[in-house]
């Protein structure tokens, strides 16, 4: 059975960072694309990063461009998401998603429960 534990979120203020973890488990990890999604309250949810299985292509959505940094260890079967500069529009809830292949896709098998980001102005 494929697990993702999410983890690292907190309150934090603005310009600050934080960093959050998703560790998967029952899963090849080398053979899966790993996306980060986020939902504000009351908004849809959005895809903000992802990483290719082999590492070598990244996903950033607009909003998050040269603040977030994705990672992933396949060694510990974790993906890092390295937020800088936050905003208080950075508040959501934040998942972690797998996927087996190569690439990023526009939808994911496994999901994991949501970490929760409050950035406070």
């Amino acid at each position: 059975e494929v697990q993702l534990q999410a983890s690292g979120g907190g309150l934090v203020q603005a310009g600050g960072s934080l960093r959050l973890s998703c560790v998967a488990s029952g899963v090849t990890f080398d053979d899966y694309a790993i996306g980060w999604f986020r939902q504000a309250p009351g908004k849809e949810r959005e895809a903000v990063s992802c990483i290719s299985s082999s590492v070598r292509s990244t996903y950033y959505a607009d909003s998050v461009k040269g603040r977030f940094t994705i990672s992933k260890d396949n060694a510990k079967n974790t993906v890092y998401l390295q937020m800088n500069s936050l905003k208080p529009e950075d508040t959501a809830v934040y998942y972690c998603a797998a996927i087996v292949g190569p690439y990023c896709s526009d939808s994911y098998d496994h999901w994991g429960q949501g970490t929760l980001v409050t950035v406070s102005s």
